[in-house]
């Protein structure tokens, strides 16, 4: 069973800056895709940005892109969400997913989560 590990969240003002990390375990990291999501309350979990197993290719929510980027450390089997100017509406519990669903961006259709990490932007 995949074990997902999120961390780095926290308290920021507007325009701030936060790098999530989330460690994998249980599961041959390089052969996945990884992604990160996230749910604001009383919302859906949503696609936030997603990257191959390679590396080689990334996608990314429209409102996120330029702000934040997805990379991937495959000998720590570590994914990593980096985020600058920070938005009040980004605020949410973000979770990341090993699963080659992430690239379909259908958080209904991955089967495992961590516990998230609590991200708040304040304005």
């Amino acid at each position: 069973q995949v074990q997902l590990v999120e961390s780095g969240g926290g308290l920021v003002q507007a325009g701030g800056s936060l790098r999530l990390s989330c460690a994998v375990s249980g599961r041959t990291f390089s052969n996945y895709p990884m992604g990160w999501f996230r749910q604001a309350p009383g919302r859906e979990r949503e696609f936030v940005a997603a990257i191959s197993s390679s590396g080689s290719t990334t996608i990314y929510k429209d409102s996120v892109k330029g702000r934040f980027t997805i990379s991937r450390d495959n000998a720590k089997n570590t994914v990593y969400l980096q985020m600058v100017n920070l938005k009040p509406e980004d605020t949410a519990v973000y979770y990341c997913a090993a699963d080659s669903a992430v690239m379909l961006r259908i958080a209904t259709m991955i089967p495992n989560w961590g516990q998230g990490t609590q991200v708040t932007v304040s304005s």
